[in-house]
């Protein structure tokens, strides 16, 4: 037999020696005579038997032995086949694979004396003989052949469903013209009554041009499609990628799977179905941008996109896009500049260069990237394109509608506060917001007539600043940041307080025990070096805190520093951050500390270091809450055109700072010094609480920042006077500025116009600290009165002529007093050192237990016309 391979076939190519010949390539020859002659085959019941065909001819045995076995294998094949019964399957593919097809087959030796393989094995389940298990096995083949065509079909009828859905709906929708389209709405801000208008915002649509897709330079255009939609020219108008992605994050639950929109959905998304995150919303988008790519051409969409698109700082449009950033129109802009706006598409507000440089640049960076790989942007030029600069955002804005005065300052304080509760700037520029302020009509024109009246006449270099806060609920009620809305606002910028930080350092003295009868040296000290001194020499001898912080001596409150046990600097600072002093100032960095951050030094209770007037408005407002803290707000209640509610700030819950016994303690301290400070009390007899503040320039004997804080139990008031680079301050007459005049001019003003018609209020009872409840009724040591002890002298026996008649007199007896003078001696009682001054309230002699001053201590500390006001 000759050799076979893997397959069973026999091995091509030379015969064995021994074996048959090699056959020849091509048909098989032809014999001589009739084609149609018989011929002799060979009889499979008996191999060497021959049959007469008509002719005979000779075929070799080789020949005839195959033929045999071939036919003998298909012969048993078919009786398996029929014993199998009608139940047999056909064979599989792969069974057939390994035998020879039916037919006249080249000669192959099967071996000799071999028994039949027989038939296949057959798949389980099967009746008939050969079956894999007979009725109980399991058709398993069925089951999944059935789940199989379950599934199919599901499949198509989501895809059939779903398409005649999108037909239906392609042949109903209809697009609009951009010039149909109107999305923005002009946002208005009110003040707190809801009614009056403090300030709007304006929609981009007053600064928007469109402009034709002419007019846009083809560098800027194919800078947006490399920014947004790389294969814009070429799709079909939506990207199934992407609707399947929102697809999958409605069945996830997650709202940020969509995304990969074209050009052409966006603009149909910003212009007509908007920005929900929905199935629906999306299926129409998908509907109407291929209908929108039927039916405009590529050009029209792109110019429709960047007329409408959004770009940042108020911006909707190409056009506007191009002032806003570059101050320039669209026509002139260069491929760097034209990258920069691509690159703010994708976020706006995040990715504007002013707001996040770096995040900016990584986005343009990819822009110029995708110009280069789409063949509009040589590699080389690529190379040498620079980041251009942008105009500052402040200069780009042209809404200047109620903000050229100090509503601006407001509007902007506003726009931040909206920002950080994460209303964004499409939205307030797309929904009509309805803002509701916390500014108080009637409080704001007060401070707003009150520095004008007051510094009508001034030097013009002078700047003002004025915040008032509701103690009760942390809400500004009056803003003035200066006279420009556009300009800078000093309520909002860092300045040293001078002494109005004192009450802090009180206040942490209080905390820790120490009530305001506690004794202070008030003489000139010197540490490390440096004398520290009194304004104009003031002193008051050894006295109480509570006198020395009427009197506003720096020296007891630098001694009281130095007597506070471990690091005195640091304690005030955590007690003025507890009060509302924030941990980090816009513009400063971390607060109260040196600029290396290595904390405070000793000059922090004179107030050296940096802080807003709108932090001690803030600050002091908790004092007067009794130690309760609210921070500080502009925005109650937000409204969208539909009536959505997008923020309502309703009822705010305070949180204790401080006890209400420290706080309360520091206000009855603060209660005299507005009578004190030249006659600044309230009208009407109504109390306050108040400190002025005064900050050296540098080591002359100038003035650089004058300050007064104060409050009631209902408005809390903080007013800065300076300038604008730190220079001597001094009045229209030439004298120097003190927190006791022109600030304390300007706060008094504004509280009683803001207070006018509302009732007179009562502060807390201050509880008991150290064994005294508030200011004691006296403010210095007891010292014994001087006593003298006089020798009394008897008188001398005169005797004094009396003319009686012309020329004729008597002598006559009389009393006359002692020609010797007496010498008093004096006997007084050593004074302690640094006593009380003349006329200052002293301690009882009889050492009882020291009371408070009548009415909570505000008469026991003065009566307002000493000689020395506070500063």
């Amino acid at each position: 037999m000759p050799p076979r391979g893997p397959n069973g076939q026999p091995q091509r190519g030379p015969a064995p020696q021994g074996g048959q010949p090699p056959r020849r390539q091509g048909p098989p020859p032809q014999r001589p005579g009739n084609p149609d002659a018989t011929r002799i085959i060979p009889n499979p019941a008996n191999p060497d038997a021959k049959v007469n065909t008509g002719s005979r001819q000779a075929v070799p045995n080789h020949i005839s032995r195959a033929a045999t076995s071939d036919r003998t294998q298909r012969i048993s094949d078919r009786v398996v086949r029929a014993g199998a019964g009608a139940g047999t399957r056909p064979r599989p593919d792969e069974d057939r694979a390994g035998r020879p097809p039916s037919g006249a087959q080249p000669a192959v030796r099967r071996p000799q004396g071999g028994t039949p393989s027989g038939p296949p094995p057959r798949r389980p389940g099967g009746d008939g003989p050969g079956g894999g298990g007979g009725k109980g096995a399991p058709k398993r083949g069925s089951i999944w052949r059935l789940a199989r065509r379950i599934t199919y079909v599901f499949v198509a009828l989501i895809f059939g469903g779903a398409s005649s859905i999108f037909l239906y709906a392609y042949s109903t929708v209809n697009v609009p013209q951009p010039g149909d389209l109107k999305n923005n709405q002009v946002a208005t801000i009110f003040m707190a009554d809801g009614t009056s208008v403090l300030a709007k915002v304006i929609p981009p649509e007053g600064n928007r041009s469109d402009v034709t897709i002419d007019q846009i330079p083809p560098h800027v255009r194919n800078a947006v499609i490399a920014a947004e939609d790389r294969s814009f020219y070429t799709n079909p108008g939506f990207s199934i990628q992407g609707f399947g992605r929102a697809f999958v994050g409605q069945l996830t639950g997650n709202s940020s799977a969509g995304g990969g929109s074209t050009i052409t959905q966006q603009y149909v998304k910003n212009a007509m179905v908007g920005n929900e995150h929905s199935l629906t919303r999306k299926m129409r988008e998908l509907v109407i941008s291929a209908k929108m790519a039927k039916q405009w051409s590529k050009d029209q969409i792109l110019a429709a996109y960047l007329n409408t698109i959004y770009f940042g700082r108020g911006a909707y449009g190409i056009d506007a896009a191009a002032k806003a950033y570059f101050g320039k129109p669209v026509t002139d802009l260069s491929v760097a500049e034209g990258a920069v706006l691509a690159a703010t598409i994708q976020q706006p507000s995040n990715l504007d260069p002013e707001k996040n440089p770096q995040g900016a640049q990584e986005r343009w960076k990819y822009v110029l990237d995708g110009m280069v790989d789409g063949g509009n942007l040589s590699a080389a030029d690529r190379a040498n394109t620079q980041y251009p600069t942008v105009i500052p955002a402040a200069q780009a804005q042209k809404d200047k509608t109620l903000d050229a005065g100090p509503e601006g300052l407001i509007k902007t304080q506003v726009l931040k506060e909206l920002e950080a509760a994460g209303i964004t700037e499409h939205d307030l520029n797309t929904q009509g917001l309805q803002i509701t302020t916390t500014i108080d009509q009637k409080a704001q024109q007060s401070a707003v007539d009150a520095v004008t009246k007051v510094m009508d006449g001034e030097p013009d270099k002078l700047r003002t600043a004025v915040v008032s806060v509701d103690p009760k609920t942390g809400a500004v009620r009056a803003y003035y940041g200066g006279p420009d809305g556009q300009g800078l606002d000093y309520a909002n910028q860092g300045l040293p307080p001078g002494s109005s930080f004192k009450v802090f350092g009180l206040a942490e003295n209080l905390e820790m025990g120490k009530p305001l009868s506690t004794l202070y040296d008030s003489s000139p000290v010197t540490v490390n070096g440096i004398k520290i001194t009194n304004v104009e020499g003031e002193q008051c001898g050894m006295c109480t805190i509570a006198e020395a912080l009427k009197r506003s001596l720096n020296t007891s409150f630098y001694r009281m520093e130095l007597d506070m046990q471990g690091n005195g600097p640091q304690k005030i600072a955590d007690m003025a951050h507890k009060l509302g002093i924030p941990e980090t100032i816009p513009g400063v960095g971390k607060s109260l500390t040196e600029p290396d951050g290595s904390g405070p030094n000793n000059g922090i209770v004179l107030g050296q270091y940096q802080v807003r007037p709108l932090d001690m408005a803030s600050a002091y407002a908790t004092l007067a809450a009794s130690g309760t803290y609210h921070a500080p707000h502009f925005v109650q209640k937000v409204v969208a055109s539909d009536g959505t509610v997008l923020m309502d700030r309703g009822e705010t819950a305070g949180e204790p700072r401080v006890s209400p016994a420290v706080a309360d303690n520091v206000t009855d301290a603060m209660k005299p010094i507005a009578a004190w400070s030249r006659n600044h009390q309230l009208a009407g007899g109504r109390l306050s609480a108040t400190k002025t503040g005064t900050n050296q320039l540098g080591d002359t004997d100038e003035n650089r920042d004058a300050w007064m804080v104060g409050y009631t139990p209902s408005l809390s008031t903080a007013v800065w006077v300076g300038t604008d680079n730190g220079e001597k301050l001094r009045n229209a007459s030439g004298g120097m500025i003190y927190g006791s005049g022109l600030p304390a001019d300007i706060w008094k003003a504004t509280m009683d116009g803001a207070l006018k018609g509302t009732p007179n209020e009562n502060f807390p009872k201050p509880g008991t600290i150290g064994g005294q409840a508030g200011v004691p009724s006296w403010s210095a040591p007891y010292t014994p009165a001087p006593t003298t002890e006089q020798q009394v002298l008897p008188p001398v026996i005169t005797q004094s002529q009396v003319e009686i008649l012309p020329g004729i007199t008597i002598p006559v007896p009389g009393l006359a007093p002692n020609p010797q003078r007496s010498n008093p001696q004096t006997q007084q009682a050593n004074p302690q050192e640094g006593g009380p001054m003349s006329g200052q309230p002293v301690a009882p002699a009889d050492g009882s237990t020291p009371t408070t001053a009548p009415n909570g201590g505000g008469n026991g500390n003065g009566n307002g016309n000493g000689s020395r006001p506070t500063r």
